[in-house]
C-alpha cells in the first residue's frame, strides 16, 4: 500500500517534469516557437507592460492582460516561481508615438478638472478592480513611473555618457543610428523599418530629429506653460519619455537581463523597439530572451478597437449588459493568444452559455461522487494532454476542447476524477467553476 502511494507521487512527478522540459513560446524576436528556458532554474522573471491610466481600460486592453494572467498560471503550474512586474504609466504617454502632442495623463486631467494625482488613483484603482472580477492575477510588484524618475535620469545620463544621445529644441534623443541592430525585434533592418515608419506609422515628427526612428528620453516642458508633473533635470526641467520608463524599471526589479516581456502587438515596432534600444546601449547586454504579443480584440470590420477613436467596450458595459464577466474571459480562451479574435455580443452570449453549463456540470459532478478514491490511466492521459496543450505555447482553444472532451467521456473516467481534474485545470482556465458549487471563488 505504501509502495502503491509512493510509486503515485512519484508517476505523477515525473509527468511534471517530461510537461515542463516540453515547455515552449513563440518568440517574437527570433519568429519561431521555442522551448523555455529560464535564466535561473525554477525561476521566471516576467515584466508585462500595464495600464496607462489616464481612463478606464477597454476589453481589448484586458484580453492582453487574460492572455498574460495565462501564462503566469501556467508557469506556475510547471512548478516555476514566477516575479511578476508591471508598470502604471501616469506620466510621459503623449498622444502620438511620434513623440508629439500633449501627455495623456495632461489632457485627461484637463477634461475631468482634477489634479492627475486624482486622475492616476482612481482609474489605477478603477483597473485592479476590474482585473480582479476577469480572475487576474496581481503582479507580484506594480510599479509606478513617478516613484523612478531619478532612475529615469541617472539611465539618460549613461547613455549620454556613452555617446547615444542628442539634444534638440523640445529635449533629449536617442540615436538609432548609433544600433547596428535597432529594430530587430521587427524582423526588419534599420533602413527598411525607417521606410516603414514614413509610410504612415509616425508621420508626424520633429524636423530637427537626426531620424525618424529617433526618439525622446527626456522633454523639456513648454515655456508658455506649467505642466502638472514636471521635474529637474541635468538637461532642463522637463519630464521623462514613455519608453525609458519600462527599461529603468523592468531593469530594476528583474535585472539587466531577464526572461520574459509581454503585451500586445501594437508596442512591436516602437515601444518595445525602443526599450531593446536603449536597454542594451545602456548594458551592453540583451535585456529580454523572450517577448511575448497576444493579437488584437477586432470588431467584424477588423478595427482595433481604440480609446482614441471613442469605440472601447469596458468591464462595467458588460456588467450592465447582465454578462458573468468570466464568460469574456472563457471567450478570450477560445481564440489562441496570437491569433485575433472578434468580438460580438453574440459569441459572448456562446461564451457563456457554455461557461454556465460547465459550471453546472461541476454542480452535478459534486452531487455524484463516487466514495471511492480510484485513479486510472485515462484520467492521466487527460491530464497529461491537457498540459501538453497549455504548455504549447498556450494553446488554450486545444485545452478547452479537451476539457469538453473530458465533460463528456462517461465511460472510463468516474465522477470523483472528473471533478478533481476540472478543478485542477481551472487554476489555468480561471473561470470559477465551482461557483455553482460552492457560491464563492477558488
Amino acid at each position: 500500500m505504501i509502495f502503491d502511494k509512493i510509486l503515485k507521487y512519484f508517476r505523477g512527478y515525473f509527468l511534471d517534469v517530461r510537461t515542463m522540459e516540453n515547455l515552449q513560446f513563440f518568440n517574437t524576436l527570433t519568429r519561431k516557437k521555442e522551448k523555455f528556458v529560464p535564466l535561473e532554474k525554477g525561476k521566471v522573471r516576467m515584466y508585462c507592460c500595464g495600464p496607462t491610466v489616464y481612463l478606464y481600460a477597454h476589453i481589448g486592453n484586458f484580453r492582453t492582460y487574460i492572455f498574460e494572467d495565462v501564462l503566469r498560471r501556467v508557469l506556475e503550474s510547471n512548478r516555476f516561481k514566477v516575479t511578476h512586474v508591471m508598470n502604471i504609466t501616469d506620466v510621459g504617454h503623449l498622444t502620438s508615438d511620434a513623440d508629439t502632442g500633449e501627455d495623456k495623463m495632461e489632457v485627461s486631467a484637463r477634461r475631468e478638472r482634477k489634479t492627475i494625482s486624482e486622475i492616476a488613483e482612481f482609474y489605477t484603482k478603477a483597473f485592479f478592480e476590474d482585473a480582479e472580477k476577469l480572475n487576474i492575477l496581481k503582479p507580484t510588484i506594480v510599479c509606478k513611473a513617478t516613484d523612478h524618475i531619478a532612475g529615469m535620469i541617472k539611465l539618460i545620463q549613461k547613455l549620454e555618457k556613452k555617446g547615444y544621445t542628442y539634444i534638440i529644441n523640445d529635449g533629449v534623443y536617442f540615436d538609432t543610428s548609433r544600433l547596428k541592430d535597432y529594430g530587430k525585434l521587427t524582423g526588419m533592418g534599420f533602413e527598411k523599418l525607417k521606410e516603414s515608419l514614413k509610410a504612415g506609422a509616425r508621420v508626424e515628427f520633429n524636423p530637427q530629429k537626426k531620424n525618424i526612428s529617433d526618439f525622446g528620453l527626456w522633454f523639456f516642458s513648454p515655456k508658455d506653460k506649467k505642466r502638472q508633473m514636471e521635474w529637474v533635470s541635468p538637461w532642463g526641467v522637463g519630464f521623462p519619455g514613455w519608453h525609458i520608463e519600462c527599461s529603468v524599471m523592468s531593469m530594476k526589479y528583474l535585472g539587466d537581463t531577464f526572461d520574459m516581456h509581454c503585451s500586445a502587438i501594437d508596442h512591436i515596432p516602437i515601444h518595445h523597439t525602443n526599450e531593446i534600444a536603449q536597454s542594451e546601449a545602456a548594458t551592453g547586454k540583451k535585456v529580454v530572451n523572450y517577448w511575448l504579443h497576444g493579437a488584437f480584440l477586432v470588431f467584424g470590420e477588423k478595427a482595433k478597437m481604440a480609446k482614441s477613436k471613442g469605440e472601447i467596450i469596458t468591464v462595467p458595459t458588460i456588467i450592465k449588459e447582465g454578462f458573468d464577466l468570466l464568460a469574456y474571459r472563457y471567450l478570450c480562451l477560445t481564440a489562441h493568444y496570437r491569433s485575433e479574435l472578434v468580438f460580438t455580443w453574440e459569441s459572448l452570449k456562446a461564451a457563456q452559455n457554455a461557461l454556465f453549463t460547465l459550471r453546472e456540470h461541476m454542480r452535478r459532478l459534486k452531487e455524484n461522487l463516487e466514495s471511492e478514491k480510484k485513479k486510472t490511466l485515462k484520467a492521466e492521459e487527460y491530464k497529461k494532454k491537457f498540459l501538453e496543450a497549455v504548455n504549447d505555447d498556450l494553446n488554450m482553444p486545444k485545452a478547452l476542447t479537451l476539457v469538453w472532451k473530458l465533460v463528456r467521456d462517461e465511460k472510463e473516467v468516474s465522477n470523483r476524477e472528473k471533478y478533481e481534474l476540472l478543478l485542477e485545470f481551472d487554476k489555468i482556465l480561471g473561470l470559477d467553476l465551482v461557483r455553482e458549487v460552492t457560491k464563492e471563488k477558488l
